[in-house]
This record gives structure tokens, sequence and C-alpha cells, in this order.
């Protein structure tokens, strides 16, 4: 049973938004599956998971200080692509690919889209 049924972020530039997060979330695997016309669009990968919005109450996007949306990459390659692919789309690097201690196997890194949002990518996989 999956914790969530989806996760949000607040972006002030949609059509941005919507082309840096084709390129990041397709390294992962992930397309956009819907657009919610000039209110955002949401990603998956056979069902709705994370969601890019403008803010319902019509105030400026902003960056929850702490927060970081993860997602899971099905290798280590993913993952090297996934930062690259921020990185190349405009967005900047809060850690480069590499082992992580925490957890055995982990691997992941780090970068915040074009509206500051932190984004992560990890692999448990020990290759």
């Amino acid at each position: 049973m999956s914790v969530f049924t989806h996760v949000t972020v607040g972006t002030n530039d949609l059509s941005k938004a919507r082309g840096f997060y084709d390129n990041v979330l397709g390294e992962l695997g992930q397309k956009r599956i819907a657009d919610l016309g000039d209110n955002g669009s949401i990603w998956g990968e056979n069902a709705p998971a994370f969601f890019v919005l403008k803010p319902a109450n019509g105030a400026p996007a902003s960056v929850g200080n702490g927060v970081t949306v993860s997602f899971e990459a099905p290798t280590r390659a993913a993952i090297d692509a996934f930062h690259a692919a921020a990185l190349a789309a405009g967005g900047t690097c809060e850690g480069l690919p590499g082992p992580r201690g925490w957890a055995p196997n982990a691997y992941a890194a780090y970068a915040r889209d074009l509206d500051g949002n932190k984004l992560a990518a990890y692999c448990f996989n020990p290759v």
C-alpha cells in the first residue's frame, strides 16, 4: 500500500515548469499524464503521482523550507541522468549523485527546480 496519493509543488511559470519536469522526470520513467489548463500539470508512471500547480489562492508560489520531494529511480544511471537533466534545464545542484551513508546501497542526487523546490532521486539497488 502506498502512503501518498500524490505530491504537489507550486510554480510561478507553468510553461517553464512543464518543460523542466518533462525532461527531468522523463529520466526516471515518468511522463506528463494530464494538463489542467492554465492551472498545472500532472506526471506519473501509470497513475497521477506528482502535480505542479499555480497556487489556488492566487498568491505567488513559494518554497517550503526543509521540504524535499524525493523520487524513486530504477537505477543509479537514472539518478545521474535526472541530475544532469535538472541542471541542463536550468535547475541548480543541491547534492551531486553518489552514495548516501544513511541506508544500505542508498544512491541519490539533489537539485532545485526553476521555482526553488528541492528535489531528490534515490535508488537502493546495489549497482
